[in-house]
């Protein structure tokens, strides 16, 4: 399950690269194409979270977990507030409404 997880990170990174290097006729897709990996990673990691018995109760166990320790350390440092706050809201069981997550 975590193979699940480290593809849809390895995507997202991706992504965010592409978009960083965006010209001005594909920044709006680079971008639409980043928050839906983004996104994607977090369905990931929350369903990973999820199987595990023992589960974090905060976002600093979670965030002191080796695997998500390893791929936060990764993280470009623009998105890691981003990950810190959908972490939280996974383990407080908080699920957002896809609207609030696509600006489709």
């Amino acid at each position: 399950m975590w193979d699940k997880v480290k593809a849809a990170y390895d995507e997202m990174i991706t992504n965010w690269n592409l978009m960083q290097s965006s010209d001005l006729d594909s920044a709006g897709d680079d971008a639409d194409r980043f928050q839906s990996s983004f996104y994607t990673f977090v369905d990931e990691m929350k369903e990973w979270l999820e199987a595990r018995e023992q589960k974090p109760r905060t976002t600093d166990e979670a965030l002191a977990m080796p695997e998500i320790a390893e791929l936060y350390d990764e993280l470009p440092g623009p998105l890691m507030l981003n990950f810190e706050t959908e972490l939280e809201l996974i383990l407080e069981g908080i699920t957002r409404e896809e609207d609030a997550r696509y600006d489709e």
